[in-house]
């Protein structure tokens, strides 16, 4: 299995951000090139990608606030 982290994007340790939206819904086939999220912290957006193919399951919701580098899903290998 193989967690997906919600990217530091901010130097401060206690930051936060937000779960902008998802792409992809628990029990979805993902692979690297795919696009799975949109996060922001305060005024920068990022997109995120798995680093494994398989299957995911989301752990937050969208819009959620959570620290970065939290895990916000995870991927278990095809």
């Amino acid at each position: 299995m193989s967690d997906v982290v919600f990217p530091r994007m901010s130097e401060a340790d206690d930051a936060t951000g937000i779960v902008v939206s998802w792409f992809v819904d628990s029990g979805d086939e993902v692979t690297p090139s795919t696009l799975i999220a949109e996060v922001a912290v305060d005024k920068v957006d990022a997109e995120v990608y798995p680093e494994i193919a398989g299957t995911i399951t989301l752990l937050v919701a969208e819009e959620a606030e959570v620290p970065q580098g939290s895990v916000i899903a995870s991927v278990t290998p095809a």
